[in-house]
């Protein structure tokens, strides 16, 4: 079987929709944990106005005072130029830009237009050249907008071409409301890999609508084998109606592993990890192991032989 990489993104998109704001010193030690955990890349946190994003507020204390693994990429969303700056001070490993497929997703959250977006990255990519940073671009709403409905395959070839000319190193193709289908990811993760054999392609899903595990067997059917999640499943865009949580981290791992495919992240760390999470927000967590446990997780029997 072949290996899956997990790139945790519980500490930016899973805390961003948090009603009550979580203490930096506790998120540098829920990121130190998972950083030991096997995971292969952490979305730390967002650059982002702390007026947007009260959960973020901290985004360079915890930047700087996490310990980091040589082995984890620490990215971070920078929304534009001075988030940039902020961002290259913090000496990030990867930044990760982000524009929706669909215009009126775009507006509704940085209130510009895909076009307009696109322009402002050029300004960034220019800044950045001086700098040693790796580029990730985002497209949000790749399989459905909540206001537009079903973005054509054609809008997705377009837009991934425009980030290929920037030169980023990956391109992460995001389901921002849970709008996927395991059919429509399988023949959309297809084409694009067929068509740019050279493009690094990683799924993002949202499991809104209870589909993100099958979501993710039909991306790796198709050919993908780099996955985002969020720890206990928490999440969602606060910009876009209906947004829960991202597709669990000990969900999916669990599932994986017992597939047999190899993902090196270390499932009984990242559950316990997850159940410190559950503490830390004080609600309980959509995740679906730490409550029921693995498979292997066997009970006595109430009759007696």
């Amino acid at each position: 079987m072949k290996e899956i990489k997990i790139q945790e993104v519980m500490p930016r998109d899973g805390l961003q929709n948090e009603p009550l704001f979580v203490p930096t010193e506790k998120k540098v030690d829920l990121i130190n944990r998972l950083s030991q955990s096997g995971v292969s890349k952490i979305e730390v946190t967002s650059f982002v106005s702390p007026k947007a994003i009260p959960n973020l507020k901290d985004a360079e204390d915890v930047m700087t005072r996490i310990d980091r693994n040589p082995n984890v990429i620490y990215s971070t969303l920078v929304p534009n130029l001075k988030g940039a700056e902020r961002a290259v001070q913090c000496k990030v490993d990867e930044i990760n830009l982000l524009v929706s497929a669909s215009n009126t997703h775009n507006l509704e959250n940085v209130r510009r237009t895909t076009s307009e977006t696109f322009d402002n990255f050029n300004k960034l990519i220019d800044y950045l050249s001086d700098y040693d940073v790796i580029l990730n671009g985002s497209l949000g709403t790749t399989f459905g907008c909540p206001f537009e409905g079903h973005i054509p395959q054609d809008r997705i070839f377009e837009l991934v071409e425009s980030y290929l000319k920037l030169n980023v190193k990956g391109i992460t193709l995001a389901d921002t409301t849970g709008m996927a289908t395991p059919n429509q990811v399988y023949d959309l993760c297809s084409e694009l890999i067929n068509r740019y054999p050279e493009a690094n392609f990683t799924l993002h899903f949202h499991n809104t609508r209870g589909m993100g595990l099958a979501n993710v067997l039909e991306g790796i059917r198709a050919g993908i084998t780099q996955f985002d999640s969020s720890l206990g499943g928490v999440g969602g865009c606060p910009f876009a109606p209906g947004a829960s949580g991202n597709i669990c981290t000990e969900d999916l791992v669990h599932m994986l592993h017992f597939m047999g495919y190899q993902t090196n992240v270390d499932l009984d760390l990242i559950i316990n990890i997850s159940k410190q999470l559950q503490d830390v927000l004080q609600h309980e967590l959509p995740g679906q192991i730490i409550k029921a446990g693995k498979i292997t997780d066997l009970h006595n029997s109430s009759i007696s032989n």
